[in-house]
């Protein structure tokens, strides 16, 4: 039974990597074709992301606007999440849910609330629009991962702290910001890599005056397919590991992806 069991879950873990094996396989075409299995094999499509200005200049644009609004999201997540740990009240809960509301829609929902909303403002089409709207709609990541590191917090610590006389300023920033560290990287972590593969909410916002690389892969498409395309998506999934491997080597992963304390 266990080598069956094995065999089980090698099928399901192979069906399920089955696409990014295929991706793969034609990001290093030797020929500009998708076809696979790979004609050649060439990694010069890697190098074009960066050689060539339109690719590397949609590259800038989606590190810049993913970290930019994962750090918006972070700053406007933070306080509301320290806000909900110490105000622990029925009506507090209204201040969470509009944190998650928007998380929660249908993204398509959420991009034409905000297109609406930037184009009667006159803003619509400026790069800072595509930052506060991906902050905006990415801000729940951070929110649940500092629900989770502010609940794990002693609150005997804080009330020593303050028998002490310490603040609140004092407290925040010589207790409890070094235990709830781990979550805070993570929270930017979640909401940076899915600030950087998001299309939908950027192309409402600003798909006609800054062209990251999710717009660039869709407005290429019109032009014919290449195996830069692909390129991109293995590097994307790179970025994605590393930074979600870094998560779990420094934070809860197990705790931050909804696992249950053991008792003890």
């Amino acid at each position: 039974m266990t080598a069956l069991r094995r065999l089980f879950f090698f099928l399901v873990g192979l069906f399920l990597a089955l696409p990014l094996i295929v991706v793969a396989g034609v990001s290093v075409n030797q020929k500009q074709t998708l076809a696979f299995p790979p004609q050649g094999f060439s990694l010069s499509w890697y190098g074009e992301i960066f050689t060539n200005s339109e690719w590397r200049n949609a590259l800038i644009a989606s590190v810049t606007l993913a970290a930019l609004s994962a750090a918006l999201a972070l700053l406007v997540a933070l306080p509301l999440a320290w806000f909900l740990w110490r105000r622990v009240a029925p009506w507090a809960n209204i201040f969470r849910l509009l944190g998650v509301a928007p998380f929660t829609l249908p993204p398509v929902i959420t991009a034409l609330g905000l297109l609406t909303f930037w184009a009667t403002t006159g803003f619509y089409g400026q790069p800072w629009t595509a930052v506060i709207s991906h902050a905006i709609f990415f801000v729940t990541l951070p929110l649940v991962t500092l629900s989770l590191g502010f609940s794990a917090i002693d609150r005997s610590l804080v009330e020593a702290a303050a028998t002490m006389g310490a603040d609140d300023r004092t407290i925040f920033r010589t207790v409890v910001m070094p235990l709830i560290l781990p979550y805070v990287v993570s929270g930017y972590a979640f909401a940076f890599v899915l600030s950087l593969n998001e299309y939908i909410v950027a192309y409402m916002t600003v798909g006609f005056t800054m062209e990251t690389l999710p717009i660039k892969i869709f407005n290429a498409l019109r032009y014919g397919y290449t195996p830069t395309m692909a390129s991109v998506t293995v590097l994307f999934l790179a970025i994605a590991a590393v930074v979600f491997g870094l998560v779990a080597r420094f934070g809860d992963l197990p705790k931050l992806l909804g696992a249950m304390a053991e008792d003890k």
